[in-house]
């Protein structure tokens, strides 16, 4: 609940910098709030495996996850749970929680969802709205960054981000929420691509400039025809699993 608004200064009470007492109290900083238990090794294992930091295939258990984040195990098992029911696990009895691969059918379906979202999104963002284009010049110029840096798990949420503006600039809210289920994906995706390609980073950032420039001059074809040939590399990784 708000904090109720200040009282109005009374003239006849001195300033509080006059009261020692008060004054201190008021400079003590409450505590930051830790967000529940169970959220926080969510999120630790989560991160973890979409950033590849937890491969496909690693064997995860309950103890190693407790002394990692500092918590009990039942806080584990909820989380665990909460990972499974999003395909990122898979749970065995006694055992722990094993990471489960990008499969060839996963990659397949994310691939031509994505290329189904962004290129209908893209022929509908024409003419392309200043704050579109300042925004992407944007997220372009982090990426360039991040890539400079090694930041390879920065750059694959960028690039994802990169995609997801010119979809929401499409104004279907429903496609937008449907493209955002597929972030999870994407990102342990690209961080995929980008530690089993290291030159694919280069070509990506490239085939941004393309899709900037295609927007800049308002050529529904050539957006559309560079989005298909940069989504549809990922259709390279269906060769195999990809851990």
């Amino acid at each position: 609940m708000p904090s109720a608004p200040p009282a109005p200064a009374d003239p006849h009470v001195h300033d509080s910098a006059d009261r020692p007492a008060e004054r201190a109290q008021q400079d003590v900083k409450q505590p930051v709030k830790q967000p529940p238990a169970a959220d926080r090794v969510y999120a630790h294992v989560k991160q973890a495996v979409l950033e590849r930091r937890y491969e496909g295939g690693t064997l995860l258990t309950e103890g190693e996850l407790a002394e990692a984040v500092g918590v009990s195990r039942t806080p584990v098992r909820e989380a665990l749970l909460r990972l499974e029911v999003e395909g990122l696990i898979k749970l065995y009895p006694k055992k722990g929680a094993l990471v489960l691969p990008v499969s060839a059918q996963e990659i397949a379906d994310v691939v031509e969802t994505r290329q189904l979202v962004e290129e209908h999104a893209a022929r509908k963002v024409l003419p392309a709205p200043p704050r579109l284009i300042a925004r992407l010049e944007e997220l372009l110029e982090r990426q360039k960054e991040q890539a400079a840096a090694g930041d390879l798990a920065g750059a694959a949420v960028t690039d994802r981000c990169f995609h997801a503006e010119i979809v929401r600039s499409g104004g279907n809210e429903i496609l937008s929420r449907l493209y955002d289920q597929l972030r999870d994906r994407q990102l342990r995706m690209g961080v995929a691509v980008m530690h089993a390609h290291p030159d694919r980073i280069t070509k990506t950032l490239t085939e941004h400039e393309e899709i900037l420039e295609a927007l800049r001059s308002g050529d529904a074809e050539a957006v559309v025809d560079i989005i298909h040939r940069h989504v549809s590399w990922f259709s390279n990784l269906a060769r195999g699993e990809v851990r």
